[in-house]
């Protein structure tokens, strides 16, 4: 689809400026301590935001209009995460407000940078799940799209990483406790949602659940509006809410008792991704999955009834799409509602869920994939268990049909595992997301290809037209306009500024990028932006680092997967080599890591503890001085993020083959002129083919490989023997050379590398360094490196996420993608 048009706003632009301006000092004025940044940024935030509800109402008055004959339905992205940032930039860029506030504040005595500084991220995701959704916001808006994303409303986030003494420890994040400014709570759209009870059946026959305990969802919108048009898009998000305090147990001093049940309705907003380690963990994370999906179908089914009168054409003007296993419940909750609340027959219902209802995969490892069990469905949502039965059933009695005596197919596909390995009862979710949904996708072409010939191999073999890739992008107004204006600038002198809202125009660069003159320029803005990042680092951890090392950095969640240990690994081989010959030519490198591990997830967090053991010996060797550093920057969110993002020479990319289903981060690296060293594997490839395989450095086992090395079983022992390198970097881990003599701390770790190694870094671990030499060769050569890197950008224009919206408006989300 194409973007809606940008009218001829001179006059309109004035205008808004001026409601703007005298909205900001009437919300000044009443700061008791003056024209604080704090105050200046509350007051910038809620004169943008009259602006928004404006442009939110004409939005939803114009998708109000526009008929079942529409060709794009509207769409309701339901999602667990919104990994958002801050919103002032974004908003003062759309709106065209940057210079005028930033003048304003001057005349104050204040800059806009410091005012910005303020606000804190909105701590609504967690990694590059719920920034792609954050992304496909924007593109919404920027497409003209009908649409609601939908979340919960988090008060602490997943949690703030806090670093003491090398190890990783959790604590609340409260960004909500200054009252975000972006909230436009919406106090009249309220929906019941129900936990535990009975199903009783009436005299006709009709079932009906009566749950034990009633809280409300309450709704509250963050508006995010398009660059280029004044459309906007929606993130609802739910807040729960309990009924008053009860009254008898308050009276009798019981106030636990009396409060119980709003602790509980609280719980649900408290934290993204509860820890599920325990029991009231796994039923808590259940719980906000059910709310979610709850509260958003009643918000949708309301909505399509006040447009449109009747249910009957839902799912051809709606869609329902699920971003991961999370919001899996929706097919049962749709039909609990369609069935039980407006009395449509089971056919209808069905129809009508399997038009809505699409789905996006996420991941390619089994473990991932949510499995409830049966017991926690019957004591919390025993309706829903009753439909997903029937659904079973009906499902089931369709594939012995097709499939006579094939038990064995029955039994892999069957929404409920009966406990194969021994094990309980348990619900599948995708198996759930998969029979209900009319499309589902993977989100890098290698990722989809592996989905359908592994994890959903069966479902793929008697489905294979419901199947297809639409791989990930990002939206380039973010993570190039306002993270790196300075690179925006040099690319409007050169090709236009016609990229910000059609990335494919970044092809024009191509035929520049041997230009030393734009080599220069380019490489001046990457130092500008290391200087930056240098003080950052400069400020929260007294570290000085070298502005013209090559600044090799790895952001993303710590997982074994995602191998940031061989990262380290590379890094400590690298440390004794200069130890053997600090005199020798070396590139001097600065390698930045940062991410959070699981609160749960002790490996992970071990990998964090590592990596400050390694950096405080590294960074305090008077032998390696500034020819090798080693950086952990805490609390990674999306701020940081911009802020490390543009200064990267190099990205590590360095997951197993066939494990990432995709990434976001390569290409925000690539879009900001960083070189990606990494593994065949998730988006790289489609990125090595866009940009040239010669433009990026390529290493390890591809996904074959990986798969019959698996296969055939392999000791990774053999590896480390075989290479002396590889064997001496284990032994100083294993030894305590990094730990204080410790040998015990990382025993668990280096156990697990050299009698398993699920991930394979042993088998890596030759050609990473390899390719690392590689890379010092070319930085060396500041000419070859920028044209390289430029080349990298030119190459970027189709991992816009507006390319990828578009792209399921065209085989999911339209009218005729039913036909």
């Amino acid at each position: 689809m194409k973007p809606p048009a940008a009218p001829d706003v001179c006059a309109e632009t004035l205008a808004m400026r001026a409601a703007f301006e005298a909205a900001y000092e009437r919300e000044l004025s009443q700061s008791s301590h003056g024209p604080t940044p704090q105050a200046a940024l509350h007051a910038a935030a809620i004169a943008c935001r009259e602006t928004l509800a404006r442009r939110w109402a004409a939005t939803q008055a114009a998708d109000a209009q526009r008929g079942d004959e529409a060709p794009v339905r509207r769409v309701h992205y339901l999602s667990m995460e919104f990994l958002m940032g801050r919103a002032l930039s974004n908003a003062l860029a759309a709106l065209k407000l940057t210079e005028p506030l930033a003048a304003r504040l001057a005349e104050q005595g204040l800059a806009l940078g410091d005012v910005l500084e303020h606000e804190p991220d909105a701590a609504l995701g967690n990694g590059g799940l719920g920034r792609l959704a954050a992304c496909f916001l924007d593109s919404f808006a920027e497409l003209g799209l009908p649409s609601f994303g939908y979340g919960l409303r988090y008060r602490y986030g997943t949690f703030a990483q806090v670093i003491q003494q090398g190890r990783q420890l959790e604590q609340p994040d409260d960004w909500t406790r200054d009252s975000p400014a972006w909230e436009l709570p919406r106090h009249d759209l309220r929906y019941p949602v129900g936990f535990g009870g009975r199903v009783e059946v009436d005299a006709g026959g009709v079932r009906r659940w009566l749950p034990a305990e009633r809280i409300e969802a309450q709704a509250f919108d963050f508006v995010v509006p398009a660059h280029h048009s004044e459309r906007v898009s929606t993130l609802r998000q739910w807040q729960a809410t309990a009924a008053p305090i009860a009254f008898t147990p308050f009276c009798e001093g019981d106030y636990p008792r009396a409060a119980r049940h709003q602790v509980l309705a609280d719980a649900i907003n408290w934290v993204l991704y509860p820890d599920d380690s325990s029991e009231a963990g796994r039923e808590l994370r259940l719980k906000q999955e059910a709310f979610l999906v709850s509260a958003s179908l009643q918000d949708l089914l309301a909505r399509h009834l006040r447009e449109f009168g009747s249910l009957h054409q839902l799912g051809t003007a709606n869609a329902i799409h699920l971003n991961d296993t999370h919001p899996a419940l929706a097919p049962a909750e749709l039909m609990r509602l369609l069935l039980d609340e407006h009395g449509l027959g089971w056919d209808e219902a069905w129809t009508i869920t399997r038009q809505a209802v699409a789905y996006t995969n996420h991941t390619l490892m089994p473990e991932a994939l949510e499995t409830w069990p049966v017991r926690m469905f019957e004591r919390l949502l025993p309706r829903h268990l009753e439909i997903i039965y029937e659904i079973n059933h009906r499902f089931l009695g369709e594939l012995r049909g097709r499939f006579p005596g094939d038990d064995g197919l029955v039994a892999r596909l069957s929404l409920i595992d009966e406990g194969s390995q021994g094990g309980e009862r348990r619900v599948r979710m995708a198996s759930l997301a998969l029979v209900a949904s009319h499309r589902v996708n993977g989100v890098a072409a290698l990722h989809s290809a592996l989905m359908v010939q592994t994890i959903f191999a069966d479902y793929a073999r008697i489905w294979p037209e419901r199947f297809h890739n639409v791989t990930n992008g990002v939206t380039p107004r973010r993570w190039l306009q306002q993270a790196n204006p300075a690179l925006s600038a040099l690319l409007d002198s050169r090709i236009g500024d016609g990229w910000r809202q059609n990335l494919a125009a970044l092809a024009e660069l191509r035929p520049l990028a041997a230009n030393r003159e734009l080599g220069e320029q380019f490489l001046a803005v990457k130092r500008a932006n290391k200087e930056r990042l240098a003080a950052v680092i400069q400020r929260e951890l007294g570290l000085a680092v070298r502005v013209d090392s090559l600044f090799d950095i790895q952001i993303k969640r710590i997982h074994e997967y995602k191998r940031q240990l061989l990262n380290l690994l590379h890094v400590i081989a690298r440390y004794q080599a200069i130890g053997d010959n600090p005199d020798a030519a070396w590139v001097p490198r600065t390698v930045i890591l940062a991410g959070k591990a699981a609160s749960a997830y002790q490996m992970a967090k071990s990998i964090v503890q590592l990596a400050h053991d390694v950096a405080r010996v590294i960074n305090s060797d008077p032998r390696v001085g500034d020819k090798l550093k080693l950086v952990f920057l805490p609390n990674y969110g999306v701020t940081l993020a911009e802020r490390i993002i543009p200064a990267a020479d190099l990205s590590e990319q360095i997951s197993t083959a066939g494990t990432e289903a995709s990434g976001t981060g390569n290409m925000k690296f690539g879009l900001n002129g960083a070189i990606t060293i990494g593994t065949w594997d998730g988006a790289n490839i489609e990125m090595a083919e866009a940009c040239g395989v010669e433009n990026m450095f390529v290493f390890g086992l591809r996904a074959d490989a990986v798969a019959k090395i698996k296969q055939l079983g392999h000791d990774p022992r053999r590896y480390v023997e075989e290479n002396r390198q590889l064997k001496r970097v284990i032994e100083a881990v294993s030894s305590g050379a990094f730990s204080d003599g410790d040998a015990a701390r990382y025993r668990p770790l280096v156990d697990s590398l050299l009698q398993h190694d699920t991930y394979l870094l042993m088998a890596d671990f030759a050609d990473y360094v390899a390719t690392q030499a590689q890379v010092d060769r070319l930085f060396a050569d500041r000419a070859a490196w920028a044209e390289r890197a430029l080349r990298n950008i030119a190459g970027m224009g189709p991992f816009s996420s507006d390319r990828t919206i578009a792209e399921y408006v065209d085989r999911v989300w339209s009218a005729k993608s039913l036909n």
